[in-house]
């Protein structure tokens, strides 16, 4: 749509909105699923630890899902004083924040599991406009754009946030109130900081043609809602590649204290130091590669290869640790797991915009897509928990290293886009 209505955005303010509202959200996420949660879960229930991280992903993942969806559908018919984006954005944000700061109280897993739930469906309402705006960049621009969302602001929130949260385990219940409002105080500066242009003169244009395709429109026409194989082919197995190596990351990092403590043996303090390795690494490298990716990949017309490299580099640091099995293990993991993130982060995104079945719904599909995020995360600790309770933790590590290589394998099949 923003094709269409002509709406760009100058980079010299999309890009600090790009870093700072993707880490905004996806920060305070990653650090309440892959650490508060599980500490909260083990306080109030130990004995069913392994399995209620399960549940509350399995649940997640589809709750997810859904409000991903909506939320870009209605991202997508939103005209507005302040642009397509922006209400939902702070809307989303300051749901999610009241949902933090509730889940800061929980003493019971019914209790947690409903806001859990809540917070999925408010954080939702963030990431699918949120990405939109890559799509808002000049054209010359969409590159640096996307190395700016995945490549800074995405590594920031993988990662960054994670070495602070692990500051505060022993204080998990603020650590959630905390992020919650570091949501909210982030997406607010990255909005002001974007100030996404009123569409509001196109309401009418835009009306005037929906009413028209909407008399055209049959029961039969539902079916396109999602493109068919032959037209969506090299988006659903872009969609395929990311879902796929997205579970091959969050296999390791959706259960990495658990590893920590009942698999490396690890104490309180020990489990804290490693986890601020192994973040600070794929920080570094996050960083980098936010630089260097997207400059790299518009002067040798490269995308599809370096992206799936980064899968590779994902199952090597998965293999790492379960076959050494020790701290070295863990730097090496750190380092190829942070090549292999700062890479896909930087450049996913831009593939994504290149095999977009329809342009008029742009944050619809790039919602989708990037539900990668966070079904994914969602999904992989199911997984985990299976392979734990029937082989042991070591098999998550071939588990991780099977997905990441299955996503490279789609995304080099992928047509459209040659290299």
């Amino acid at each position: 749509m923003t094709e269409e209505v002509g709406k760009t955005i100058p980079l010299k303010r999309l890009v600090p909105g790009l870093i700072i509202g993707p880490a905004a959200w996806l920060g305070p996420y990653i650090v309440a699923a892959s650490l508060f949660l599980p500490t909260l879960i083990q306080k109030i229930d130990a004995g069913n630890k392994i399995e209620l991280v399960a549940l509350f992903s399995t649940c997640g993942m589809i709750v997810a899902a859904i409000s991903n969806m909506v939320a870009g559908y209605f991202s997508d018919r939103t005209y507005s004083k302040y642009g397509q984006r922006t209400p939902w954005l702070l809307g989303g944000a300051f749901a999610f924040m009241l949902t933090m700061i509730l889940a800061s109280f929980a003493n019971t897993i019914p209790y947690l599991l409903i806001v859990w739930m809540i917070s999925q469906v408010a954080l939702n309402f963030i990431v699918a406009p949120m990405v939109a705006w890559i799509d808002m960049a000049p054209e010359d621009g969409k590159a640096t754009a996307s190395s700016a969302y995945g490549g800074l602001g995405m590594a920031l929130g993988n990662n960054g946030f994670s070495i602070f949260g692990a500051m505060l385990l022993g204080q998990f219940r603020l650590g959630f109130i905390i992020f919650g409002i570091i949501t909210f105080v982030g997406t607010l500066i990255a909005v002001l900081i974007v100030k996404e242009p009123s569409n509001l003169n196109d309401k009418a244009a835009i009306s005037k043609k929906e009413k028209t395709a909407k008399e055209k429109t049959t029961l039969k026409d539902l079916k396109n809602v999602f493109p068919s194989w032959k037209i969506g082919r090299d988006y659903c197995l872009a969609l395929a590649g990311k879902l796929l190596q997205g579970i091959g990351n969050f296999a390791i990092t959706g259960y990495l204290l658990y590893i920590m403590t009942d698999f490396m043996g690890k104490n309180t303090s020990g489990t804290q130091g490693y986890i601020q390795i192994v973040n600070t690494i794929m920080l570094v490298f996050g960083i980098s590669m936010g630089f260097l990716a997207g400059p790299l990949s518009d002067k040798y017309k490269l995308l599809k290869y370096p992206i799936a490299l980064s899968t590779l580099c994902l199952a090597a640091g998965a293999l790492s640790i379960f076959f050494f099995r020790n701290d070295a293990s863990i730097w090496i993991y750190g380092l190829m797991a942070g090549l292999g993130m700062g890479i896909w982060n930087s450049l996913d995104n831009l593939l994504n915009l290149e095999v977009i079945p329809d342009k008029e719904r742009v944050a619809f599909f790039l919602g989708v897509y990037n539900l990668g995020n966070t079904v994914t995360q969602a999904f992989a600790p199911v997984i985990a928990a299976f392979v734990i309770s029937v082989f042991g933790f070591s098999a998550i590590f071939i588990v991780s290293f099977a997905f990441a290589l299955l996503g490279g394998i789609c995304i080099m099949s992928i047509k459209s886009v040659k290299r």
